[in-house]
């Protein structure tokens, strides 16, 4: 399963490091606006030029000021501002290896994932200061920089610009998986995967971004889907990036209408945030904060159909839904390589992407449900720190998705193989259960996985979360069920809990519900 080739964007053919991105885009933009974050008297404008001068200041400043070497490791405790989007492409610049880090892990997380990948530095901020120290103080292997990115900026003014940067198959990123079905793995991506991911996306039409756009980068730059699809893209086209720290629901709109946002790549608990503030406010027309705005994107988690479809009435534009993972740098496939968007279908893979589907004995698929397998130069170079878990010598990757293409091509998720609940020897995906259960009107959020049962082997758990002000008992959700799905597929154990954990980008942590911490009302 590919997608035919299609007329490409002009990404210079000699790059090699991302960091050049910036560098084309300030040469073609120079006094155009890159970067704009803060509000009211806050409000900063940073051009391209300011920008690329800043990121070489930077990048001379690691190696010279701070004595780091090509592929030495750089944490970021950074949220999404001017500082990280300088100290990220300082580093690339710099041939250093970025390693973005939620800000929200406290210090014995940090502790953990430092000495993991042995960075020698951290960069952070005020907020995420403190625990940088003490995961520091904890592990030896990395000092805080405290001297703050302005400094860093300075002590690289005037000195010779770096020249031994990295060669495309040099590591550029450390990532981390979300851990949302069990420990979180370092991803290595290459220069050369992550330029090749832009690529790729950028041969879609209609195009995805383009210098005309403002784009909103309110994704966290430490997930693939904020850093590349989000930043590296605005750095390819040259599209003015308009920060904002955090996801808040009537902000982030009035945000978009102050700006002029035209490209919002998305998350579907943005999405029903919104669709939840117009419900319940009576002031608020979804149409009059997004009109302005030509593509709607949505990925990292499924986007529910009766989303889909809300947002679509509400602003008369469709929700464009992806496939990717940090291991594919991020982008698989996209609705918008489809000529037709269809609720609940991921699209079909974007131009230099190869896609197939295989049994358990890896055999191809054609007329069932199989395992997502990815071939392309997107593809990352293993875990870290020995590239174990990478493609095969013949270029294929499973990923771990299990999905079915319908008579048209295009490709519907079902499930995590991993989460498949054997049932008796049957097979049950978590997702159609979950997409029945939330068809509940009195139910905000749902989760099932696979618990054991000493009759049937495996038995189906669920977690529901209320909606707000409303009673949810755990035999009317059972009742529920009995009408809409199979006996064997039914829930045995239904637990009410106020909230479910989460990764960084919205989407449900189920290694953390497979651990069972989580306090409950449970009926069989």
């Amino acid at each position: 399963m590919s997608s035919p080739a299609q007329p490409t964007h002009s990404l210079p053919a000699d790059l090699t490091n991302v960091a050049d991105l910036l560098r084309a885009s300030a040469h073609r933009l120079r006094d155009a606006v890159a970067l704009v974050e803060g509000t009211g008297s806050s409000r900063v404008e940073i051009t391209w030029s300011q920008l690329d001068t800043d990121v070489e200041c930077a990048a001379v400043s690691l190696r010279n000021r701070l004595g780091l070497h090509p592929g030495d490791r750089v944490a970021l405790t950074l949220s999404n501002t001017s500082a990280f989007v300088i100290a990220y492409f300082a580093i690339l610049r710099a041939g250093l290896v970025a390693v973005p880090l939620n800000t929200e892990y406290p210090s014995s997380e940090l502790a953990r994932l430092l000495g993991e990948t042995d960075a020698k530095v951290v960069l952070c901020e005020d907020a995420t200061v403190s625990a940088a120290q003490e995961a520091v103080a904890e592990t030896h292997r990395a000092v805080v920089d405290p001297a703050g990115l302005d400094a860093l900026i300075g002590g690289g003014r005037g000195a010779a610009p770096l020249t031994d940067v990295s060669g495309a198959e040099d590591l550029a990123v450390l990532l981390f998986t979300s851990g949302t079905s069990g420990r979180p793995k370092a991803v290595m991506l290459s220069h050369r995967a992550l330029l090749a991911n832009l690529r790729q996306c950028l041969a879609l039409r209609p195009a995805v971004m383009t210098a005309d756009d403002v784009v909103l980068l309110v994704l966290p730059l430490f997930h693939i889907y904020g850093l590349n699809d989000g930043l590296g893209m605005a750095a390819a086209t040259g599209a003015r990036a308009v920060l904002a720290e955090r996801f808040e629901t009537r902000e982030t709109l009035t945000l978009i209408r102050r700006e002029g946002v035209t490209s919002i790549p998305g998350s579907p608990p943005m999405y029903a945030a919104w669709a939840e503030l117009e419900q319940h406010d009576g002031t608020i027309r979804l149409r009059d904060y997004l009109g302005g705005v030509r593509l709607l994107v949505s990925g990292a988690a499924p986007l529910p159909p009766a989303l889909f479809e809300h947002i679509r009435r509400g602003t008369g534009l469709p929700i464009h839904e992806g496939y990717g993972l940090t291991e594919t740098s991020s982008v698989v496939t996209s609705t918008i390589g489809s000529p037709q968007v269809k609720p609940g279908s991921v699209g079909r893979p974007v131009p230099g992407v190869d896609v197939r589907l295989v049994d358990v004995t890896g055999a191809p698929v054609t007329d069932d449900a199989g395992e997502i397998e990815v071939r392309g130069d997107n593809l990352f170079s293993g875990y870290w720190p020995d590239g174990s878990g990478g493609p095969r010598p013949d270029g294929w990757w499973g990923t771990g998705d299990v999905a079915y293409v319908d008579d048209e091509g295009d490709l519907f998720l079902v499930d995590r193989r991993s989460e498949l609940v054997l049932v008796s020897g049957f097979r049950v995906y978590p997702r159609e259960i979950e997409e029945v259960i939330a068809e509940h009107p009195d139910i905000a959020e749902v989760a099932v996985i696979a618990v054991p049962d000493p009759q049937t082997g495996e038995a189906v758990k669920a977690y529901v979360v209320a909606r707000a002000g409303a009673v949810v008992r755990p035999e009317d959700v059972v009742a529920h069920c009995a009408g809409r799905l199979a006996r064997f597929k039914r829930p045995t154990v239904l637990s009410v809990v106020d909230q479910l954990p989460h990764s960084a980008t919205g989407r449900v942590a189920k290694g953390r519900l497979r651990e069972g911490s989580l306090p409950s009302e449970e009926a069989p």
